[in-house]
């Protein structure tokens, strides 16, 4: 009795625990945060939170909200059709490879050209959220390459 009684109470808590944890993620823009992005984790430091916003593939159109938490990166990476940003929520870093990295805030657009390797992410006391699109979606291939050095990072964070 005792065991199944402390059975239901751990199970509780836990169930307690694991929505805390998704409600710990503040409210930083007006569009959903999504899961946890884990299909692309082996390609963040840190968690990140994907939302697709648009569903209908006749429009070719694939918009998703990326949320990262205080810290979270992207490794650098490429795309064979480039990508847009629009920065809606927090305070965030983007850099281009050989050039200095860029603050981002909400309302900012960051055009990127295709084959051009890049991150972005968080900084690192602040949530960040932006909507994504990549140009010639048919065709579009993502390469990914190595992580964003803790030094790459402090760099371009204290900026």
């Amino acid at each position: 009795m005792i065991l199944l009684v402390f059975g239901q109470f751990a199970f509780a808590q836990q169930t307690k625990n694991q929505n805390k944890m998704k409600t710990d993620i503040p409210k930083i823009s007006d569009f959903p945060t999504g899961e946890e992005n884990t299909a692309f984790a082996q390609y963040f430091i840190g968690k990140s939170y994907l939302a697709p916003l648009t569903g209908n593939k006749d429009l070719n159109i694939p918009l998703s909200n990326v949320t990262f938490e205080p810290g979270c990166r992207n490794n650098w990476h490429s795309h064979t059709g480039g990508q847009l940003l629009i920065v809606v929520g927090g305070e965030g870093l983007y850099q281009e490879r050989g050039k200095p990295a860029r603050r981002l805030k909400s309302g900012d657009i960051v055009e990127i050209a295709p084959n051009v390797e890049h991150w972005h992410g968080a900084t690192a006391n602040s949530w960040f959220s932006h909507l994504a699109t990549t140009g010639n979606p048919q065709t579009n291939q993502n390469t990914w390459l190595e992580a964003v050095s803790d030094e790459e990072y402090a760099e371009a964070d204290k900026k």
